[in-house]
């Protein structure tokens, strides 16, 4: 592997030619966050299908009770 100048994580594979990223803690810190997005992206449409159950439910205690 050769470096690549000025990126300390960043090597060049000698037969391919290829770039290849050495940053492994980079790469955990990206998937926490992915992974928290992920959960937050969940929790939110869980949220909006919990508020459209309570709104119809109020609607059917409406119309029984007109």
């Amino acid at each position: 592997m050769i470096p690549v100048k000025g990126h300390k994580h960043l090597f060049r594979d000698e037969k391919s030619g290829a770039i290849i990223n050495n940053d492994t803690q980079g790469y955990l810190q990206y998937k926490k966050m992915r992974d928290q997005k992920i959960n937050q992206d969940n929790e939110m449409q869980k949220l909006r299908s919990d508020v459209d159950e309570i709104k119809l439910l109020l609607r059917e205690l409406i119309n029984k009770s007109s």
